[in-house]
């Protein structure tokens, strides 16, 4: 698997786990139970959420802890290292100013500072799987390397302010969890959105990229696409560190497997405030070698030959068998046959074709073919339906086994197998 990151609103830790839950919408349930492991309140939530700004349609993490007045709300801005953010540029809407100050209300009833040694300690100490504690742990740690650069302070003194929170902890936690689960992948992002402007923060106003985003992202490449406001905060550069990402997908072919959109709670003018992931698989997982072997027979009775084809199909190695009928020399009928194999099989099916089969001789090769990714579906009046993923969208073929162990009409058959197929595609896409 590798997993491109599209930065075109921006990136925070909220808008990264609901681009990844877009994408894994069943690994939703992992992420609520991590969080409860994590040691935060019983009370904690995490949502996923159906999002749609009129131009794109996604999802959206929201952290709530129930029995509050309101619930989490996300910013680009408001919830890291530097505290609250408000943006003090005049290209930004007075729709998100008002969120700002919304949140900023609401967030002061729980500030307080967090030392990071007592933050690690609290990780370490909780009950999360090692390899998610590890990744959470590290990406906290990335965030303490750039706060202590930043204020000129020992790691384990830093002070962190909003990211001490529940709801901040949530989001780190939640990314880990999710980059462990998708499993062994490898990652690239693009360019990053600069931003401008300024913001104000518990230490004073500062530009936009914070002091610490741009410790965190030394070596990323970044492009002005005019638009005001912090694009990326702390800890969106802190999993990008964590990540250590590559600059593109790579030049060797990739297969588009799922996509997701997370979205920000902030409102960009002229366009939607978005992390884009795009998912692929590598080539190679659907196009393999494959071996092939052919040959003719003209003095072999069709009664002795389907029984010695029946002993090849059935050898180890041997993938398909396939005879057809052609017109040889002196206008002799003859069968064609061709037998497809794995590529360290072909010598041992060769000799298997000489022992069966009256041919003097074999022509064999390997070649490339590539197939669609496909599972086995059984409904619930146990019929066997192959679901095929095509580019197009998926398809569904009834095994026709099973349909004639039925012993129905050709009409009634027909019924049977879309409903059977119908039933599988609604299985395969519940699925996934």
């Amino acid at each position: 698997m590798h997993i491109h990151l599209d930065v075109l609103g921006g990136i925070a830790g909220d808008m990264f786990v609901a681009a990844i839950l877009d994408a894994w919408p069943d690994l939703a349930e992992v992420v609520q139970e991590n969080l409860r492991l994590a040691g935060l309140q019983d009370d904690v939530e995490a949502v996923v959420r159906s999002h749609n700004d009129g131009v794109l349609t996604g999802s959206r993490f929201d952290v709530t802890k129930m029995g509050s007045v309101q619930e989490a709300a996300r910013s680009h801005a408001s919830h890291y290292a530097y505290g609250h953010a408000h943006e003090h540029d005049d290209h930004d809407e007075r729709h998100a100013q008002h969120h700002h100050e919304h949140v900023h209300g609401e967030r002061h009833s729980h500030h307080h500072h967090t030392h990071w040694r007592d933050l690690r300690a609290m990780l370490e100490a909780s009950s999360l799987d090692a390899t998610v504690k590890r990744a959470a742990i590290a990406i906290f740690h990335e965030l303490a390397l750039a706060e202590a650069a930043v204020h000129g302070k020992d790691v384990d003194d830093v002070a962190f302010h909003e990211v001490g929170n529940w709801d901040s902890i949530a989001d780190i936690v939640a990314a880990a969890t999710l980059i462990e689960a998708v499993g062994e992948a490898s990652w690239s992002v693009g360019s990053l959105p600069l931003g401008r402007g300024w913001v104000e923060t518990d230490h004073g106003r500062l530009p936009v990229p914070a002091p610490a985003t741009t410790l965190l992202l030394r070596g990323f490449t970044f492009h002005d696409d005019g638009r005001a406001g912090e694009r990326i905060t702390p800890t969106g550069a802190a999993i990008l560190r964590y990540l250590s990402p590559s600059t593109s997908v790579g030049s060797s072919p990739h297969v588009l497997d799922r996509t997701g959109i997370g979205f920000g709670a902030r409102h960009l003018p002229g366009m939607s405030n978005v992390l884009r992931v795009l998912a692929f698989t590598d080539e190679a997982a659907v196009q393999e070698r494959i071996g092939v072997i052919q040959f003719e027979i003209d003095d072999q009775t069709g009664e002795e030959l389907a029984v010695a084809l029946d002993h090849i199909r059935a050898a180890e190695g041997v993938i398909d068998v396939i005879q057809s009928p052609v017109f040889g020399k002196k206008g002799r009928m003859m069968a064609s046959v061709q037998i497809l194999t794995r590529p360290d099989s072909i010598e041992a099916s060769g000799a298997l074709c000489f022992r069966q089969t009256t041919t003097l001789g074999l022509r064999s090769r390997t070649e490339a073919r590539t197939i669609l990714p496909r599972q086995a579906v059984t409904t619930s009046d146990g019929m066997r339906v192959k679901i095929a993923d095509r580019p197009g969208g998926p398809t569904a073929k009834a095994e026709m086994d099973d349909l004639q162990a039925l012993r129905q009409s050709h009409k009634a058959r027909s019924g049977l197998r879309r409903c059977a197929e119908a039933e599988a595609l609604e299985k395969s896409h519940d699925h996934h």
